[in-house]
């Protein structure tokens, strides 16, 4: 099968996501050669349950040890569960659950054991997707980039857009669309903006129990704490040249710098924070964009979108407005993703990870009878 793939016929290939934001799994198809879009598939969604959210939660910022391989047995149990449910699929882009990133330091790591998943579905199997980046000097983050070129083709677009996807971190990928590869010089350039629902998720299930500001229904009610505002966006990283990238738990201290003001303030500052950073995220494109597409969690919270349209000198709109999934925009990229590493392309380059050099990410694994 993964030689038959290197013939370039369109595949149906599916690609899982488990985001930062722990929510679950996302599963979707996508029929590709790895260069262009044919069209969009099912998708599908597993929620962890709280017992499993838990152990992945006590399992973030570690790299081995017993909450790692307990971490990695949940996600490879709920990726099981997911994805047995699809059919006729010919390839399975496998992202796993990332745990720790440090990319400057001890590397990446993203847990789920792509190998017994293969053995599961009876099907080729890609993951580890960042390691190989990192290894060569790359952020090994974001790697949705090479996807959404590709979906800037298969919009039609012909200025330059921004996606931005909202999820447990922000990442923005500026596309120039009149490239006719991802992988050229100027055609891209990706970047994690800050942290986006990450720190308020984590202030709701402290404070409330709760898995999010669901609707941005506290956010709504508050007011936004300058002085919290102005020291978050005088840390160092905002005045780093991309390509960069955080781990989900670079900006802890967050909730820490709102914990005396009030539950409705603090989620209205936290909510802000997450604008401002992309906001000066902005300043690096290299041309203003036409307008910033959506992706993400983020999207469905309004007074985070409006704080966006305010600070953002282009419209911003869901990714909904041009006829793409939201939800499902990372589990598509890696399905795309794997159909490249099959192909030999590549997956990431110094536009989007910082990396020396055209990187294909990715190692396959296939079930013993192929």
């Amino acid at each position: 099968m993964i030689k038959a793939m290197k013939s370039g016929a369109p595949v149906r290939a599916l690609g899982a996501m488990s985001g930062t934001s722990l929510d679950g799994v996302d599963a979707a198809v996508i029929e590709t050669d790895g260069v262009r879009i044919f069209g969009f598939g099912e998708s599908g969604y597993r929620a962890y349950s709280e017992a499993e959210r838990a152990v992945l939660r006590a399992a973030l910022g570690q790299w081995h040890g017993a909450a790692v391989e307990a971490a990695a047995e949940v996600v490879t149990a709920a990726h099981v569960a997911a994805l047995d449910e699809f059919q006729g699929v010919d390839l399975v882009g496998f992202h796993g659950q990332t745990l720790a990133h440090e990319p400057r330091g001890r590397g990446t790591l993203q847990v789920g054991d792509g190998a017994a998943l293969a053995q599961a579905l009876g099907a080729p199997v890609v993951w580890d997707f960042r390691s190989d980046d990192v290894a060569i000097g790359g952020e090994g983050a974001p790697l949705a980039p090479f996807f959404h070129f590709a979906c800037a083709k298969w919009i039609g677009a012909e200025a330059p857009i921004c996606f931005l996807n909202l999820g447990g971190v922000g990442n923005v990928t500026y596309v120039d669309p009149s490239f006719e590869r991802p992988e050229d010089e100027g055609a891209l350039l990706a970047f994690d903006t800050g942290p986006a629902n990450a720190p308020i998720n984590d202030f709701m299930m402290a404070r409330r129990g709760a898995a999010m500001d669901e609707g941005g229904a506290l956010a709504a009610q508050g007011s936004v704490e300058t002085g919290a505002l102005e020291l978050f966006l005088a840390e160092p990283y905002f005045s780093r040249m991309p390509p960069k990238s955080l781990d989900r738990n670079d900006f802890s201290e967050m909730v820490e710098l709102v914990g005396e003001l009030s539950e409705t303030d603090a989620v209205a500052t936290l909510t802000a924070m997450c604008a401002a950073a992309v906001a000066q995220g902005m300043e690096h494109c290299p041309r203003p964009p036409e307008r910033v597409l959506v992706t993400g969690g983020g999207r469905m919270n309004p007074v985070l979108m409006e704080m966006l349209r305010v600070s953002l000198d282009c419209p911003v709109a869901p990714v909904e407005v041009v006829g793409l999934d939201g939800d499902m925009l990372e589990a598509q990229a890696f399905a795309y993703l794997a159909v490249r590493v099959a192909r030999g392309l590549p997956t990431s380059c110094p536009g989007t990870t910082g990396v020396r050099a055209l990187v294909g990410g990715g190692v396959v694994s296939v079930p013993d009878a192929q």
